[in-house]
């Protein structure tokens, strides 16, 4: 008769040991899930409150109005940096366009890097919102504006002060919920 040896007991520790890595795993997914539905798209900006750094763009070739630091003043407007290559900027481009025709704000453009058929192709194949475009060819023009990923809109006030940055593309939403008071408030001569 073969004898039964009793169930060998491993150290309560171990257990814990061996579910380390899943209860780890289970908290990386749970704060990065968290993170991507309780994110709003308005990010701090060191640039808010400040004024717009001084650039001079050629236009895009093939059109004739650039865009420069003096363009920016005087009025309320929104610059947006965009590019035809920018899967997003495709996404908010028809409430651009919807933004323009309601003639709420003048829209200007800082094209990033792109080529110039492409950009014109672009705009030509969704519309063209932007009253001037700025062909920013070196991306240093933008880099001092403090973009890091496109689409990035920016309020601009009157006197040529960064007032609201959004960073990505915007939805309907955000355009009536966050940059559009913004505007409003500004044309009022309201600080925002």
């Amino acid at each position: 008769m073969i004898e039964s040896q009793p169930p060998v007991q491993r150290p309560r520790w171990a257990l814990l040991v061996a579910m380390l890595p899943a209860a780890i795993f289970a908290a990386l997914a749970g704060a990065f899930l968290w993170g991507l539905f309780n994110s709003d798209d308005s990010l701090p900006s060191t640039m808010i409150g400040r004024e717009i750094p001084a650039f001079e763009l050629p236009p895009i070739e093939g059109r004739s109005n650039g865009l420069s630091s003096a363009d920016l003043r005087g009025e309320v407007s929104i610059v947006n940096v965009w590019a035809s290559w920018c899967v997003p900027c495709r996404v908010e481009m028809p409430l651009l366009v919807e933004l323009a025709a309601s003639g709420t704000v003048p829209i200007h453009g800082i094209n990033f890097k792109d080529k110039p058929a492409a950009a014109l192709g672009f705009l030509e194949e969704l519309g063209d919102p932007y009253t001037r475009i700025g062909a920013d060819r070196t991306g240093r023009a933008s880099l001092e504006w403090g973009v890091y990923g496109l689409p990035e809109t920016f309020v601009i006030d009157a006197g040529g002060r960064i007032a609201y940055k959004h960073v990505g593309p915007f939805s309907r939403r955000s355009l009536e919920e966050d940059i559009l008071p913004v505007v409003r408030k500004l044309q009022a001569g309201v600080a925002p």
